[in-house]
């Protein structure tokens, strides 16, 4: 796709990013042979300042490799640092580098293991389960089971805002009070709740007395449930 001229750019989140370097084969280091492992940039700038292009990289950790065990020497020898170099590859190339460490455990602590890596995996199922429950229910105009889903803490976060956005579809009015009840902690949810108790008043034509918070006809003057007058609030 195109606009004027210029070709749009698709920008992932660190998730998505993650998700699609997971799914491919990690790659081997040129020098000792070892599967290369997942490694988290940190949230610091680079050499020129520009950082790494990328937030995860491959990095071979295996000790016995000949560059990371030739290193030390080279680098004391050469420029009197105590020093040595991990081989590092960009996901999706064959581009190999090599990367500064100044310590054995150097850039350990950034390394997306296998337990990540599982819990990564079990997240990516719990959202694929959870999407299909909430196509069903919407199909189904099950608006009980998707506001269950939505105040379930336990459902992944890409769950329950999808929910909150299929509540402000079909929800009765009877939703907004558990909803209005929850607090989310977490900003996104919270604005796609309070983005769906505005689509169930509009459908519904109603809206929410100032002073009582029971909910009352959209064109009411009198709230019917605390007495007062509520033209214009």
């Amino acid at each position: 796709m195109t606009d004027g001229g210029k070709k749009k750019m698709a920008f992932e989140t660190k998730e998505q990013v993650l998700e699609r370097i997971m799914e491919q084969e990690k790659p081997k280091c040129p020098h000792c042979g070892a599967e290369m492992h997942i490694w988290e940039v940190p949230p610091i700038t680079f050499s020129d300042g520009l950082g790494w292009g990328t937030p995860y990289l491959f990095l071979c950790f295996n000790d016995d490799c000949p560059l990371y065990v030739e290193g030390w020497e080279n680098l004391q020898e050469n420029f009197g640092q105590t020093a040595s170099y991990r081989c590092m590859c960009y996901p999706g190339t064959d581009q190999f580098e090599c990367m500064p460490v100044f310590s054995p455990v150097g850039a350990q602590g950034q390394i997306i293991d296998d337990e990540v890596v599982l819990q990564e995996e079990v997240l990516k199922e719990n959202i694929k389960k959870g999407f299909s429950i909430l196509a069903d229910c919407y199909v189904g105009k099950d608006g009980v089971t998707i506001l269950n889903l939505l105040l379930d803490p336990g459902q992944p976060a890409r769950v329950r805002v999808k929910a909150a956005e299929m509540i402000g579809d079909i929800g009765e009015l009877e939703a907004i009070e558990p909803l209005r009840n929850k607090n989310f902690g977490n900003e996104l949810i919270q604005k796609q709740v309070e983005d769906a108790v505005k689509k169930i008043h509009e459908r519904f034509f109603t809206r929410e007395c100032p002073f009582c918070a029971e909910i009352i006809k959209k064109r009411a003057n009198i709230c019917k449930h605390c007495g007062k007058e509520v033209a214009g609030q």
